[in-house]
């Protein structure tokens, strides 16, 4: 395939991939989004294989094979509630991918320019593509190389060994507490200088040994950031890791001269860079605080809060829906561990048939990946238009007869407008308590995922509905008339 035709696929393929970007704002339109990603990807790797210059295509096509296959037995095995840590695991991957290429690329600078060296011409050289535009750089060419394989190693260091950590936060192997080294992030400062000045010594003729060090001190920066913050801000490192990824892979465009590559990074990374901050904006959080890790969190100690939850059973909360004319649904990220969407979706159902008003809430850091519940509700087939934004729906609690609550804690904790030393405080909240009827549906008393007690639960006119979601959804909906 001839460069033009190569240029004229790699356009075609960022064009889809800015359409499914695009697409992807819709719930309606996702799955065209989607589709649109899939066939832009196939585009761009067939007209790499086919590109001029490409060597050793068997080999690749054996490596396509495998991730394929790898690929489809992963996702074919993982189900919706482990998609934030897979969604982490594939960003280490493209770290692990940019480190490795960036080495890769100057072991083929050295050895072309040990070529040159000898004598030996470009005809006589056996060189791939890459190799020949290596071949006809100039110094000032290779200097900007050499910036953009050190940019490629140090982020992608950076995104795989966070990556890493950030898969362990989620499921659950590795403490989701922030935790840091003594030294805290003059640790980090430290490092990135270290970095810093190995890039220089790397610019200035030194060898690959300091983009080896830059990929252990690297390393330990992911590492440690990610250890340095709490798993309420999850949600934020994923899509920031994402970002993180992108700029690896932008990066690594440059060094590879794929322009198509190029065109993907930034567009993931300044995707994710935009998603992160208006979470951050969500969440009341600071973006450079969180993404730092480490900074923030209480001010002192947290309100005492008084009462005790009241249980209901499945009959009680049958017999107010029942009365009810206007219910919303707010689901969490206990939803997802229950698999009880469809359960959710039958009882939505029954409830319209019965004349009943039933809209849904959803919270832009809900679950523990960006539209994780909006996902799970389009995949029970919930009509998009009754799922509402918060800032859609919070004005109208005051109208609600019943607000029920599945498995979600600090998105409906009112501690985030009363009490200054929470650690969620600021956080705009759905203000669910401000219904008439609150119905909480919990396994059990604890304080959840990110350790925080919600004086929701002990407020009067909230019910707590013990249990699996699932199994309590499951019992209540044959009561609704």
């Amino acid at each position: 395939m001839g460069i033009g035709m190569t240029f004229a696929a790699y356009v075609a393929a960022s064009v889809l991939f800015i359409l499914s970007l695009g697409g992807l704002s819709n719930q309606e339109s996702a799955k065209r989004a989607i589709w649109y990603g899939i066939v832009g990807m196939a585009i761009a790797v067939v007209a790499t294989w086919f590109a001029d210059g490409v060597g050793n295509r068997v080999l690749i096509l054996l490596c396509i094979a495998a991730g394929a296959y790898a690929g489809h037995y992963i996702a074919g095995r993982v189900q919706m509630t482990e998609m934030p840590q897979l969604v982490a695991a594939l960003h280490s991957f493209v770290g692990l991918a940019a480190v490795f290429i960036g080495l890769n690329a100057d072991l083929m600078l050295s050895a072309v320019t040990a070529m040159k060296e000898a004598g030996i011409a470009m005809g006589d050289a056996e060189l791939t593509g890459y190799g020949k535009a290596l071949w006809h750089k100039d110094a000032v060419e290779i200097s900007i190389l050499k910036v953009e394989v050190f940019l490629g190693i140090f982020i992608g260091a950076i995104t795989f060994t966070g990556s890493v950590i950030a898969f362990g936060k989620l499921s659950g192997k590795v403490d989701g507490n922030s935790k840091q080294l003594p030294g805290g992030h003059m640790l980090n400062a430290a490092g990135l200088a270290v970095c810093l000045l190995l890039g220089l010594m790397y610019l200035g003729g030194s060898g690959l040994w300091t983009m080896v060090l830059v990929v252990l001190v690297a390393g330990f920066i992911g590492w440690h950031l990610i250890m340095g913050i709490g798993g309420a801000d999850m949600p934020v490192v994923v899509s920031m890791l994402n970002s993180y990824s992108g700029w690896a892979a932008a990066a690594i465009g440059f060094t590879l001269g794929n322009d198509l590559l190029i065109v993907t990074g930034a567009l993931v990374g300044s995707s994710g860079a935009i998603l992160s901050y208006i979470m951050c904006k969500a969440m009341n959080r600071k973006f450079v605080s969180v993404i730092l890790g480490g900074f923030g969190g209480s001010n002192g100690p947290q309100m005492e809060v008084e009462g005790e939850q009241v249980a209901i059973e499945a009959d009680g909360v049958a017999a107010a829906l029942n009365d009810a004319d206007s219910v919303v649904i707010i689901p969490g990220y206990g939803m997802a561990v229950a698999q009880a969407q469809q359960a959710v979706s039958e009882l939505t159902r029954k409830l319209r048939a019965n004349g009943k008003t039933v809209r849904f809430a959803i919270h832009p850091v809900a679950g523990r990946l960006p539209g994780h519940m909006n996902v799970l509700l389009a995949e029970a087939k919930v009509p998009y238009d009754i799922v509402l934004e918060m800032d859609e729906i919070n004005d109208d609690f005051p109208e609600t007869d019943v607000a029920i609550v599945i498995g979600s804690n600090d998105i409906v904790n009112p501690a985030a407008q009363d009490d200054p030393n929470s650690p969620i405080a600021g956080m705009p909240v759905l203000e669910c308590w401000k219904s008439k009827q609150v119905f909480v549906s919990k396994r059990g008393q604890g304080t959840g995922y990110s350790g925080i007690e919600n004086p929701l639960f002990f407020k009067e006119n909230t019910r707590m509905f013990y249990g699996d979601a699932k199994a309590s959804l499951d019992k209540l909906i044959p009561m609704i008339d």
